[in-house]
């Protein structure tokens, strides 16, 4: 079976969010294993942290921006589609009209 299967996405949010936690995960094993004294081990996480914050947060924005874009450019498809429809839908009735005008001036005569 597939990934797709079991609920697990390939989009590029799942592999963003792999890659962070990946690499939050390796970032605090490598800390706690680094030989430092206790209080540069804080600062350099809270560091880490900062970074790891900023660049989210830089993510995020990147995330809110594309959705908004792929939001209208579907908005803008669906009008478009819908408006297509519409002529279609008249253009049958238009000609069904004419036809059955056209039958019923055959049938009369």
């Amino acid at each position: 079976m597939r990934n797709e299967d079991y609920g697990y996405g390939s989009g590029s949010g799942s592999v963003l969010l792999s890659f962070l936690l990946g690499g939050v995960v390796g970032a605090v094993l490598a800390f706690l294993f680094a030989p430092r004294q206790g209080s540069e081990t804080r600062t350099k996480i809270k560091d880490y942290v900062d970074d790891i914050r900023g660049r989210s947060t830089g993510y995020i924005e990147q995330t809110k921006d594309k959705m908004s874009s792929v939001i209208e450019k579907g908005k803008s498809t669906y009008e478009e589609k819908k408006s297509l429809v519409g002529s279609a839908i008249g253009a049958g009735k238009e000609a069904y009209e004419k036809e059955k005008e056209k039958l019923s001036k055959e049938h009369n005569a």
